[in-house]
């Protein structure tokens, strides 16, 4: 049995499967490098309507989809599809369902509106990840979160998955990037969190306002470790960071940068776990 470390990436977008942007970019070029350098990866996304099947050569594993996950009361098929990186030697998982992801964008309509059902894409999302790792038997001893779609996960392991011997040991860790957004995350943000079994006393910045600030408090609060990936981020969440005892890699620039995540992971693997009563 390898005794690599294990590092899955939970990112809200993967390049070249979504071509521009700095997350997309970043998550591969990460990822690449931290399997390059010496640990396994894994790397989920969401399956945009926007991702061309074909073109990227996206196919469905059957014994990974078939599962239904219930979100706010309402059954929805998981599909899971993977494809290649060409010249990576990396394969990247996908997280697909027609009503969530078959529109032909990825967070926010033409004109720059997010989507009113955000929320529940990313709990589709997440929670969706973390059974499909479960189903491939890949224990992570680190989880890295990139982008605000995937911000609920530190909340998801430390509280609807806290019980399960799978993630008994894994950590996570949050990369905050500049990537505000205007207006709240989604509609009955604390309602459908309840319904997961998700007490509201665990994400009060929730319950205030869900928007692009509360969302990332929420998930430094239950992280075990936080990565800067901007030169300058929101003022409020710099502060936040700050006031908070949780493992921090500042910003970086360059090759660098992976090298430090390198370090990052091992450094957080040997903390404890955070504890949720």
């Amino acid at each position: 049995m390898s005794t690599r470390k294990r590092v899955l990436f939970i990112s809200q977008e993967v390049t070249p499967f979504i071509p521009k942007g700095k997350i997309a970019v970043n998550v591969k070029n990460l990822a690449q490098q931290t399997q390059e350098k010496g640990k396994e990866i894994r790397v989920f996304t969401p399956r945009y309507g926007v991702i061309n099947k074909r073109r990227n050569e996206l196919h469905e594993v059957l014994r990974l989809s078939g599962m239904n996950m219930v979100v706010n009361d309402v059954d929805h098929p998981l599909l899971i599809k993977v494809a290649s990186i060409r010249g990576a030697k990396m394969q990247v998982y996908f997280i697909d369902n027609e009503e969530y992801f078959k529109r032909k964008a990825t967070v926010a309509d033409a004109k720059g509106k997010l989507f009113e059902d955000n929320e529940e894409r990313s709990m589709f999302f997440i929670r969706g990840t973390l059974e499909t790792v479960k189903k491939l038997g890949w224990i992570p001893d680190v989880i890295h979160c990139h982008g605000w779609m995937s911000s609920l996960t530190p909340l998801y392991l430390r509280s609807y998955f806290k019980e399960d011997p799978h993630f008994e040991n894994t950590k996570v860790v949050t990369s905050i990037y500049n990537d505000d957004f205007d207006g709240e995350f989604g509609r009955d943000i604390e309602k459908k969190l309840n319904f997961d079994g998700i007490d509201s006393s665990l994400f009060p910045h929730l319950v205030e306002k869900s928007d692009f600030v509360n969302l990332s408090k929420t998930a430094i609060d239950f992280s075990d470790g936080v990565i800067i990936n901007d030169e300058e981020i929101n003022s409020d969440l710099a502060s936040y960071i700050d006031s908070k005892d949780v493992e921090t890699l500042n910003y970086v620039n360059g090759d660098e940068y992976y090298d430090q995540c390198y370090s990052f992971y091992d450094t957080v693997i040997e903390k404890d776990s955070i504890l949720v009563e």
